[in-house]
């Protein structure tokens, strides 16, 4: 199963390039949104898990939208003023932060 995650993700990084590539650049964007990772986290929490588990763990992947949107937020407006490199990293660490509370507001809310 490990070498079928890992072909996956491959093919996603090359999907990514063959994008990046085209005139069709931006779809190199919506590639990584596709749910390839949340399809196999998904089906192994279905699979090992209760229902009721299953449903918490969809709750979480919904709220989990809200980190990778402050991020392109943060990369979109920072492009403009600083290197890619460094907005990029600033979305990384924007990310990390957004994650960090998310992850503590659900432990918080659950407890």
């Amino acid at each position: 199963m490990i070498w079928l995650k890992m072909l996956i993700g491959a093919l996603m990084v090359l999907l990514i390039q063959l994008f990046a590539q085209t005139r069709f650049f931006y779809l190199a964007a919506l590639a990584p949104l596709f749910p390839t990772f949340t399809l196999i986290s998904h089906f192994i929490v279905g699979t090992e898990r209760s229902p009721a588990d299953l449903k918490v763990a969809l709750i979480f992947s919904m709220l989990g939208v809200i980190p990778h949107l402050i991020y392109t937020l943060v990369v979109f407006f920072s492009i403009s003023y600083v290197s890619l490199y460094k907005a990029l990293l600033l979305g990384v660490v924007a990310w990390t932060i957004a994650a960090a509370i998310l992850v503590i507001a659900w432990q918080y809310i659950q407890a």
